[in-house]
């Protein structure tokens, strides 16, 4: 198992990469945040294909989607990327036609007629999601409320989803949801490292140039190793999200304890980044001229849209004890 980035998929990386940093700048993720959504990046996304790549013709797998969250994450990318791709192969997986409209998926299941935290739910048109044991196809005008949070996402509750479409039923349909949470799961768990990259990065910078006692910050051995022990989190989170992605295709019995363990640690770790970032810039950080507060606050909301770091691992044993 070679977690390292091939060619093609290196390319890859650097394509998204240097959209996003046109696209993606800290302004125009800060100008973004009342509606969480950015329509022209958005847009761009759709216009390289950014959500065909997700489907199972197109070559690429959910490793390379992974490595494209990664720098989803590092940017803060207002767009919903990982919720569409992740839609799309539902979709194609159960038969459904493909379609321009942009769908999301409700990771929770519904319960009572209602579906909570749906993912993108406030500026998607339609969410795939699973109502008992059926696979429901549903349209989000005049049904979807945005729900405020932290990090500012574009998060809703969805009612009245008894007129959605039913793409399938009973075992299938739930195994179906079931797999494509997993996808959502690792996609999530790849962009939460990536966002705790940048902001150990971010971190880093401003402890080397601030000072102290007319000393860098960062040559204070509590700050430096504080920092040091962050960075092989990062680099834990990181290739845990790459070997879920991973054994997906190529050990897929490992698949659904992996994609909960990698959610766990890079929610965990991204939080946890984040904080120490933060709190190394004082009283500087929660100011909205520097761009680590909003890492910080994605971070924590990012992170427990589905399930909170405990239930992930709770998840591991479930699954295991299900093997």
């Amino acid at each position: 198992m070679d977690l390292k980035p091939n060619a093609d998929q290196q390319q890859l990386i650097d394509a998204f990469a240097g959209l996003y940093a046109d696209l993606a700048s800290t302004d125009r993720v800060s100008a973004a945040e009342p509606s969480g959504h950015d329509a022209a990046l958005w847009q761009q996304l759709v216009a390289i294909g950014a959500v065909e790549m997700a489907l199972p013709d197109s070559g690429a797998g959910l490793i390379e989607l992974a490595l494209v969250a990664e720098q989803h994450g590092r940017y803060l990318a207002p767009a919903p990327m990982i919720e569409a791709q992740v839609a799309a192969r539902l979709l194609a997986q159960v038969g459904g036609e493909p379609s321009d409209r942009l769908t999301t998926l409700a990771v929770r299941p519904a319960v009572g007629g209602r579906a909570e935290l749906v993912p993108a739910g406030a500026v998607a048109d339609d969410a795939l999601m699973l109502d008992g044991d059926r696979l429901l196809l549903v349209p989000l005008t005049g049904r979807a409320t945005a729900v405020a949070n932290l990090g500012c996402l574009p998060l809703a509750d969805v009612d009245d989803i008894g007129g959605g479409a039913v793409l399938a039923t009973g075992a299938p349909a739930v195994s179906a949801f079931e797999a494509a949470v997993d996808e959502w799961r690792v996609l999530t768990a790849a962009a939460l490292s990536g966002l705790a990259a940048a902001a150990l990065e971010i971190g880093v910078a401003y402890v080397k140039e601030r000072t102290a006692f007319d000393r860098p910050l960062g040559a204070f051995q509590g700050v430096a190793h504080r920092l040091a022990d962050r960075a092989s989190e990062v680099d834990g989170a990181q290739l845990l999200a790459r070997e879920a992605a991973w054994a997906h295709g190529e050990e897929p019995e490992r698949f659904a304890e992996l994609a909960a363990m990698a959610l766990g640690f890079a929610a965990e770790t991204a939080a946890d980044t984040t904080w120490h970032a933060l709190h190394f810039h004082g009283g500087y950080g929660f100011m909205l001229e520097y761009p680590i507060q909003m890492y910080f606050r994605r971070a924590r909301t990012w992170g427990a849209v589905l399930e909170s770091p405990a239930e992930s691992y709770r998840r591991v044993t479930d699954v295991r004890g299900a093997a």
